[in-house]
């Protein structure tokens, strides 16, 4: 008995879509872009007679759509009534970003008409509200690279371990930065042992051997490390049982580049070692100091 897996790929324009269903074709997925909405049943039906040869599935659907979009909603739920499970990946960003990205690719807004881009925005945002509530996973891509969105993807949609049935992302970050607005928990190491303020570990990241040794050789590091896990063993258990299949748990310090990177990166060490499928994202180690952490 084969399983299929079926995704459709929509959300907001210029929020990544493109860069997802490239993520999804190198991970074996069969990739239509841009399939009107009324056409998804009799899609379905024909890649359920392919008696598993057509087993990955992913969709694109957006607004270029049109008048077809409009009727989303009732292909979703004539798969339920045929009795296919399939997932929805919902990718978003925030206006200013948006808004810097069609700038920069001289691109208009589909549904900008005659107004600017942050009317067509504020317009699409609210034709997808519904979707995105029916959403299995929603990613924002504003402060993600595309290199962060495809792993985040892959770490979604191929389950390395499926026993657990929860998806874990570990994101670092800094909190000068902005805190990651799709985390589901958010930790602040900010009162661990500065890196910074050691010259020779200033340029280096969380990632090398001297930060570590620097920052976990503290005893408020240990005690930490260890309440932390202690609360990720009861936590995720019970999320699993609640049906929650993806967790994104944001690791913050001040600047993004040592303490959070380091304590991310253990935590991940410690959820794989427990079985669970772990992907790792340290959003704003590369970003040049400016300010002090």
């Amino acid at each position: 008995m084969y399983e299929e897996r079926f995704v459709i790929i929509t959300g907001l324009s210029g929020a990544g879509k493109s860069e997802a269903v490239r993520a999804f074709e190198d991970l074996g997925f069969f990739c239509v872009d841009n399939l009107p909405p009324t056409l998804i049943p009799k899609f379905a039906e024909l890649t359920a007679q392919s008696e598993g040869k057509i087993d990955k599935i992913a969709l694109v659907v957006d607004i270029r759509s049109r008048e077809f979009f409009d009727k989303l909603l009732t292909a979703l739920d004539s798969l339920e009534e045929m009795g296919v499970e399939y997932e929805i990946l919902f990718l978003e960003a925030s206006d200013e970003v948006l808004v810097r990205r069609f700038k920069e690719t001289r691109r208009r807004h589909p549904l900008s008409a005659e107004g600017g881009i942050i009317e067509g925005i504020c317009e699409e945002r609210r034709k997808l509200d519904e979707i995105r509530k029916r959403a299995s996973r929603i990613i924002d891509t504003s402060n993600i690279t595309p290199k962060q969105l495809r792993e985040r993807i892959a770490g979604s949609f191929v389950r390395l371990n499926p026993k657990k049935g929860i998806d874990i992302i570990v994101v670092s970050f800094g909190f000068k930065h902005g805190i990651p607005i799709d985390a589901d928990l958010v930790f602040d190491v900010r009162f661990l042992p500065n890196p910074h303020y050691v010259e020779a570990l200033r340029p280096l990241t969380g990632e090398s051997e001297a930060v570590m040794e620097y920052v976990f050789r503290s005893r408020v590091t240990g005690s930490f490390l260890h309440k932390l896990f202690d609360l990720m063993t009861f936590l995720l258990p019970q999320y699993t049982k609640e049906g929650k299949t993806q967790l994104i748990i944001g690791i913050g310090c001040t600047g993004g580049r040592h303490r959070s990177v380091a304590i991310a990166n253990r935590l991940a060490d410690f959820l794989t070692d427990q079985g669970y499928n772990v992907t790792v994202e340290h959003r704003d180690k590369d970003i040049p100091e400016r300010l002090a952490e």
